[in-house]
């Protein structure tokens, strides 16, 4: 969110009637000593994102993208830490388990628990399912459909999503996008991108029967079939500014046909910069139409990361820019789980990214190109689209800036240099795509921003995942990870297990059983209920401090279709 209220929305609470305890991060007291419950005929709104401050003010947006349009730019994402005089603010998330320990001293009339019935409610809000269409009553793709789903930690989610068909190119396109520092360069990204990447890949006379049929007024082929959510909402005013950039991108790639075959690696690469190169060139010429000119400065400004599958048939390309991770789910021969890692994250625990940024640079800024696991100090990913204050010189961000509309030149966040800033750009949008072959083993893909893999590890969500689908559960001795267990506490997680199995079923969409786990596994490997209800009966104050925004997307590949295209290569 780009918008902020007038001070870090983690750390302190704006006047209103709702009493809620703030945790003080440097005390060792308790962390929630009064916490009153919301009123229930708040919950539609806060499933549906449409409750800024509960109790305080309630705000529906018809336009939800306008929620973004105040004149403050949050520091609302963990991964950047604006100033140095913010600094002490963006630790890491507190332990919710201390949380939930220390709420259980208040007395039980402050007490309030979500009910199962209103957490499924919450839960599925965001859900969406897509089946792959039979053609004479066979499925001739290698996806049989996909689930996503999100949950949002910030208000409003700064997570995106996208899923669509090539039309006059094959495969599918599936991605996720991570905004920070506000939702609107993810949104744009989410918008864009999947065209750029369907005209990177489309032959020289398509593209030259697109540019005719633009040229006569005549209609256009459809390059994707979108697959969305009706939250998942285009901006319309945008469109035409999107279109023309576009239009750009596809002329000069007929000015500079090759006559070769083209490389879905290469596209996909292609489709990332010059889609980064367009936000960036957006911003610097603006637009006579003062909300549009906002807009693409606020896209420039903010950052998001962006993690894409492109399938086509047994040929998988990941292509990823940031710290949202793509994992492959593998049945082995005994049935059990395995995962594959499709993806690696741009960041200082990635030894190659950090010599890749010091190669880029002067040995003389050695020391400071990389400062407390951050990019200059501020930045946690490595590689990101927008986010031109790591790109940009100083005397160009200051024209702009200086030229642009009041809301951005009257900003201390948009005017604040980065420290040791001396030969930009130290940021870049270049994904790094992975392929993979996908063999009849290979059951399912997961796509999913940093939320959920913050709480899980890769080779539970592959087991989770895997059990959902196949409704077959391989147990496992339950681990008390030193705990001192009695037999009676032993009895119980033994009954919760067995009545977790029974009703797995509750939940029809994959991605949404994946954070049920993700928010409400207790240290034993368990959904808790007490623990999943109070997750997501935080107030947006807390939420944030506990968990980021989760989004997911599961694939589910057809492994008959992928068996036969590979025994006709053989």
């Amino acid at each position: 969110m780009l918008a902020a209220s007038c001070c870090d929305r983690r750390m302190c609470v704006c006047p209103g009637p709702r009493r809620i305890a703030i945790p003080v991060r440097s005390s060792r007291l308790p962390l929630l000593s009064d916490a009153m419950p919301a009123p229930a005929h708040l919950f539609p709104l806060i499933r549906s994102c449409e409750i800024s401050r509960i109790g305080s003010t309630a705000c529906y947006c018809h336009h939800r993208h306008l929620c973004c349009l105040s004149s403050h730019f949050a520091h609302s994402h963990f991964r950047y830490a604006p100033q140095k005089k913010f600094a002490a603010l963006y630790r890491p998330k507190e332990n919710f388990n201390h949380f939930i320990h220390t709420r259980d001293h208040a007395s039980a009339s402050q007490r309030f628990y979500l009910t199962p019935p209103q957490v499924n409610s919450i839960l599925k809000a965001n859900e969406y399912s897509f089946k792959v269409p039979e053609f004479d009553g066979k499925n001739v793709s290698s996806v049989l459909g996909f689930d996503s789903n999100q949950l949002p930690a910030n208000a409003p989610i700064e997570d995106r999503r996208s899923a669509a068909t090539c039309l006059q190119t094959r495969g599918m396109l599936l991605g996720v996008f991570d905004g920070h520092a506000g939702c609107a360069c993810a949104q744009a990204v989410s918008e864009r991108l999947f065209y750029y990447i369907a005209v990177s890949l489309l032959p020289h006379e398509t593209l030259l029967e697109i540019e005719n049929a633009v040229e006569s007024g005549r209609a256009l082929l459809p390059i994707l079939q979108w697959h969305k959510h009706p939250n998942d909402y285009f901006s319309k005013e945008a469109s035409k500014l999107y279109f023309n950039s576009l239009r750009t991108y596809w002329q000069e790639l007929i000015d500079l046909n090759s006559g070769e075959t083209t490389d879905v690696r290469e596209a996909l690469i292609n489709a990332f910069k010059r889609l980064d190169n367009d936000i960036s060139l957006e911003a610097q010429v603006g637009d006579p139409n003062s909300f549009l000119n906002y807009l693409v400065l606020r896209v420039a400004f903010s950052g998001a990361t962006a993690c894409v599958a492109h399938v086509d048939g047994v040929d998988l390309h990941i292509a990823n820019t940031g710290d949202s991770r793509a994992m492959l789910g593998v049945q082995e021969e005994d049935g059990s789980w395995s995962a594959v890692t499709l993806s690696y994250d741009h960041n200082a625990q990635n030894e190659h990214e950090v010599e890749r940024v010091k190669t880029e640079h002067p040995k003389s800024e050695e020391k400071t190109l990389v400062k407390q696991d951050r990019l200059l100090g501020l930045l946690m990913p490595f590689r990101a689209f927008g986010d031109v204050k790591f790109k940009w010189s100083i005397e160009l961000q200051k024209r702009v800036i200086e030229s642009g509309p009041d809301q951005l030149n009257d900003n201390e966040y948009t005017k604040f240099i980065p420290p040791n800033y001396h030969t930009p750009p130290y940021l870049t949008a270049e994904p790094e795509v992975i392929y993979h072959k996908l063999r009849p083993q290979d059951k399912f893909l997961v796509l999913a921003t940093d939320g959920l893999w913050e709480t899980m590890h890769r080779q539970d969500v592959a087991r989770i995942v895997g059990e959902y689908l196949t409704g077959v559960h391989h147990q496992q001795p339950i681990a008390v990870g030193g705990y001192k267990v009695t037999l009676g506490q032993m009895h119980g997680l033994l009954t919760e297990r067995r009545a977790r199995i029974s009703s797995v079923f509750e939940d029809q969409n994959a991605a949404t059983h994946l954070i049920r786990h993700a928010v409400g596994n207790n240290e034993f490997g368990t959904v808790d209920h007490e623990r999943l209800s109070k997750m997501l009966s935080l107030p947006e104050e807390l939420a944030r401090m506990y968990r980021d925004d989760i989004t997911i997307i599961v694939v589910q590949f057809n492994s008959h279709v992928i068996g036969a295209c590979q025994n006709e290569e053989l």
